[in-house]
């Protein structure tokens, strides 16, 4: 069974960087898409950004030059980077895994439980 279980989030204020990191067990990690997506309340999941098994990217236009993806197949791990975070990027984060690239949740074929990232204005 794969299990995604991310790490990293917390409270920043508006301009810092935040760091979280997703470990994934169970699967053949080097063969998924990585990904994240995010969820603020009320609203609903939306994609952030996913990198493939090749390493090509893709970003939300709303992250795009803030945020950076990157992975460690070795350690079995995909990497989210937050730098020049804004209030509205507060929502919980999820971590998704899929056998091909991905943009909406309905695609994804794995979940992890979420973090939360609270950015103060």
């Amino acid at each position: 069974q794969v299990q995604l279980v991310e790490s990293g989030g917390g409270l920043v204020q508006a301009g810092d960087s935040l760091s979280l990191a997703c470990a994934v067990s169970g699967g053949t990690f080097s063969s998924y898409v990585m990904g994240w997506f995010r969820q603020a309340p009320g609203k609903e999941r939306e994609f952030v950004t996913a990198i493939t098994w090749r390493g090509t990217t893709y970003f939300a236009d709303s992250v795009k030059g803030r945020f950076t993806i990157s992975r460690d197949n070795a350690k079995n791990t995909v990497y989210l980077q937050m730098n020049s975070l804004r209030p509205e990027d507060t929502a919980l984060y999820y971590c998704a895994a899929g056998r091909r690239i991905f943009f909406a949740p309905s695609e994804c074929d794995y979940w992890g439980q979420g973090t939360q990232v609270t950015v103060s204005s």
